[in-house]
């Protein structure tokens, strides 16, 4: 009897350890509410965006050459997709006692100096909100579309297919997802893989 039981306790510990974990959304998951400071001082919550079409959350930094690469890409995401409904919303998810140049000071300084028009959400406090993401590189991008008052994950992945060069991209994995889900089709590519620097965790 209690070698049969513990015949049982063993094959139910396997079955567990060999049990995938999923960590963060995937595509058609709905995100929960999350609310972090902006570089303005104020809090802001995803559902304060209630008359969008959907956001483009991109998980960037300050430090990371990648995302300084796609600096311009990012504003110019907002610039093109904010009035038809796809505003951008930047989350800086680095711990600052691990990369100082990630503080919240620092945000501040650069997104009056860029001149940022979106919202930059500080996460390296808690990190609570990246790790409900998932995200694992900087920038890393979800698309989430407006489904009534829910917010559902439509792509999952890189910007576009050149980490160093914008116009040597040839394919433009979130404009096309965001203009796929203005014409109210399905996104072709709906996750790739996230090219950028790993996201710093507190020690």
């Amino acid at each position: 009897m209690i070698r049969s039981i513990l015949v049982v306790a063993v094959c139910m510990f396997v079955l567990v350890a060999a049990s995938p974990v999923r960590v963060g959304y995937e595509v058609g998951d709905t995100v929960a509410d999350f609310k972090l400071k902006n570089t303005n001082g104020k809090m802001v919550a995803l559902s304060d965006y209630k008359d969008v079409k959907g956001v483009i959350v991109i998980f960037d930094c300050n430090t990371c050459p990648v995302s300084k690469a796609y600096n311009s890409r990012i504003i110019a995401l907002h610039d093109k997709y904010a009035a038809k409904g796809f505003p951008v919303i930047a989350i800086q998810p680095n711990d600052p006692t691990v990369t100082a140049g990630d503080s919240y000071e620092e945000m501040v300084r650069i997104a009056n100096q860029k001149g940022y028009k979106f919202a930059y959400l500080d996460d390296g406090q808690t990190q609570a909100t990246v790790a409900a993401f998932g995200a694992t590189n900087t920038p890393h991008t979800f698309v989430l579309k407006k489904d009534g008052a829910a917010f559902k994950v439509a792509y999952i992945g890189a910007i576009d297919d050149n980490t160093k060069d914008a116009s040597a991209a040839t394919k433009k994995y979130v404009e096309n997802a965001v203009d796929a889900l203005l014409a109210n089709q399905a996104v072709a590519t709906p996750k790739t893989k996230a090219i950028g620097c790993s996201i710093k965790y507190a020690e």
